[in-house]
C-alpha cells in the first residue's frame, strides 16, 4: 500500500532534511495496541515521559538521504552486484564506546571488506552493528544467582550488567545515554571512514600483518594476489585519493520501540517517516510475529529492514513478512538474515528460498552463522566453534548456488580486539583462555584474527559463486 505524505509546516524544515521533533503520523503508534515482546517495565513513570520527550527533541542520528543511498546499495546486493558485510558487537556497552575499541572494530571490518571485495570482484557494502546495538532480547525476564532473583540484563540501554537491585532496575534515562553514546560513535565512524583511515593501501598493510602469522599460511596465495593487485594499481597511477574514503553504514536490532519511535522523523523532501536512529534496522527471531508490534512499526518507516529467520521459519512465513514489510516489492527494502545453525542450514533454507522465488520477490539473502551455533563450553562459558560457524556459511552458499539465488551478505558478531570467546580457528582459541580473555557481556564474538580468517574463507566462496 502506498503511503500518504502527512501535512507539515514549511517553517519546521531543518538543514538535516528532517522535520524537527518526532514524526506525527498516527499510524506510527498503532504498534502500541499490539502484542509486544522483550520490552522493559518502565511505562507510565515520570522518568519515562521525560526521557522520551528529550529523545524527541534531539537531532537525528542519521540523515534520510544516507538511508536512501543504502537502499540503492542493497538493491545491487539483491541482484548479485554487491555484497553486504555486517559486523560488530553482540551488545555494545557504554563503557566500550572508546576511540580505541571503535577504531579496532572499524579497522577489522575494513580489512575483511578488502579481502571480500577482491574475492567477489564487486563492491562490498560495509555496515556495523554499531552506534545503537545496546538492547538485547533474553530468553528469561529474570536471572537467579545464589537464591537471589533479579531482572535479566537487557543491554545498557535498559539496565546494568552488575548483579545488584539498583543496577538491574529498568532505567529509561539510559535511552538518552544510549543516544549520546551512539552520536559520539557515529562521529568517530565518519571521521575514520572519511578522513584517510580507510585508505586502501593502509588497510592492505594491516592485512599483511595478519599474514605474517605462520598459522595463516594457507591464505598466502589469495593475499599475494591482492598484494599484486594493489601494486599494479599504484604502478598505473591509480587515483588513490578516491580510495582514502569509504561508505560505512550503522545498523542495530530495533528491539526497544520506545527509543525507535522517539527518533523517527519526517523527511522534509518526501514527507515520509524515517527512523533516524540508524541507516538499517532489523527485527529479531523472537519478535518477528506478523501481528505484533515490531513488524507493524518497522513496516511504516522508510529504512531498509532486515528480519532474522531461524530454523522454524516456513516459506509461508517468509511470504507473509514480504507482503507486510515490502508490499511494493521495492529493491533494497527487505533483507532476510538466516540463522539456522550448521546442522539445519542445508535442510531448512531451500524451501524458504524456493517460496520467495515462486513469489517473484527480490530480497537480500544474508547469513548470520553465529546465533544458531551457540554451545556451552566444559568450563561453563557460552561459546561457538569456528568450524561450525564456517560450516553454516558454506551451507548458505551451497543452497543459493544450487537454487540459482544470490548469496548476498554476511552478518557476524565480531570484535577488533584479541579476545577469547569462540573456539578454534587457524590460530586456535582454547577453553583455558576464557577465564582471562572472555569479555562479552552477552554472546561470544569472533576475535580480530578469526574475523579476518572468515573473510579469506568467504572470499573463496564468493569467487566460486561468480
Amino acid at each position: 500500500m502506498t503511503q500518504t505524505a502527512p501535512q507539515f509546516d514549511i517553517s519546521s524544515f531543518s538543514p538535516t532534511g528532517t522535520v524537527s521533533g518526532p514524526a506525527a503520523d498516527p499510524q506510527l503508534d498503532l504498534w502500541r495496541n499490539l502484542p509486544i515482546a522483550q520490552q522493559p517495565s518502565w511505562h507510565g513513570t515520570e522518568e519515562y515521559e521525560q526521557a522520551v520527550a528529550e529523545l524527541g527533541s534531539l537531532p537525528p542520528l542519521v540523515f534520510a538521504g544516507e538511508v536512501d543511498v543504502l537502499r540503492e546499495r542493497l538493491a545491487a546486493a539483491a541482484e548479485g552486484k554487491a555484497f553486504l558485510l555486517q559486523g560488530g558487537d553482540c551488545a555494545e556497552t557504554f563503557a566500550g564506546a572508546t576511540a580505541d575499541k571503535i577504531s579496532a572494530r572499524i579497522k577489522t571490518i575494513l580489512q575483511m571488506a578488502v579481502v571480500l571485495t577482491y574475492g567477489a570482484s564487486m563492491p562490498v557494502i560495509k555496515m556495523g552493528r554499531m552506534a545503537g546495538q545496546f538492547a538485547k532480547p533474553r530468553s528469561s525476564d529474570v536471572e537467579t544467582r545464589d537464591g537471589v532473583t533479579l531482572p535479566a540484563f537487557r543491554g545498557d540501554i535498559v539496565n546494568g550488567y552488575e548483579f545488584t537491585e539498583e543496577s538491574r532496575r529498568h532505567d529509561p534515562k539510559r535511552m538518552v545515554q544510549a543516544y549520546h553514546t551512539a552520536a559520539s560513535t557515529l562521529n568517530l565512524i565518519r571521521a575514520f571512514t572519511q578522513g584517510g583511515f580507510a585508505d586502501l593501501r593502509s588497510v592492505h598493510q594491516w592485512n599483511q600483518g595478519f599474514m605474517a602469522n605462520p598459522a595463516h599460511s594457507k591464505y598466502d596465495d589469495l593475499a599475494g594476489e591482492i598484494d599484486r593487485a594493489v601494486s599494479f594499481m599504484a604502478a598505473c597511477g591509480a587515483d588513490f585519493e578516491a580510495l582514502k574514503r569509504t561508505e560505512f553504514f550503522a545498523a542495530h536490532e530495533a528491539l526497544l520501540l520506545d527509543y525507535e519511535r522517539a527518533l523517527t522523523r519526517t523527511d522534509s523532501r518526501t514527507g515520509l517517516p524515517y527512523d533516524t536512529s540508524a541507516h538499517f534496522l532489523w527485527i529479531g527471531e523472537r519478535t518477528r510475529q506478523l501481528d505484533a508490534a515490531h513488524v507493524d512499526f518497522l513496516s511504516r518507516v522508510r529504512n531498509p529492514i532486515g528480519v532474522k529467520l531461524g530454523p522454524t521459519t516456513s516459506g509461508d512465513d517468509a511470504i507473509a513478512l514480504i507482503n507486510k514489510l515490502d508490499p511494493n516489492r521495492e529493491p533494497g527494502r527487505l533483507t532476510f538474515i538466516t540463522r539456522m545453525g550448521a546442522g539445519n542450514i542445508r535442510e531448512k533454507l531451500p524451501a524458504i528460498v524456493e517460496a520467495v522465488q515462486r513469489e517473484g520477490a527480490k530480497v537480500v539473502w544474508v547469513t548470520d552463522p553465529m546465533h544458531g551455533n551457540t554451545v556451552t563450553s566444559q568450563n561453563g562459558y557460552k561459546t561457538r566453534r569456528f568450524d561450525d560457524v564456517m560450516d553454516e556459511v558454506a551451507g548458505f552458499f551451497e543452497v543459493h548456488n544450487s537454487l540459482g539465488s544470490v548469496a548476498g551478505g554476511l552478518h557476524v558478531e565480531m570484535t577488533g580486539d584479541d579476545v577469547a570467546e569462540c573456539l578454534g580457528g587457524s590460530d586456535p582459541i582454547r577453553e583455558d583462555q576464557f577465564d582471562a580473555l572472555y569479555e562479552s557481556v552477552c554472546d561470544p564474538r569472533l576475535n580480530h584474527r578469526q574475523s579476518l580468517e572468515m573473510a579469506f574463507l568467504v572470499a573463496d566462496s564468493l569467487a566460486h559463486r561468480k
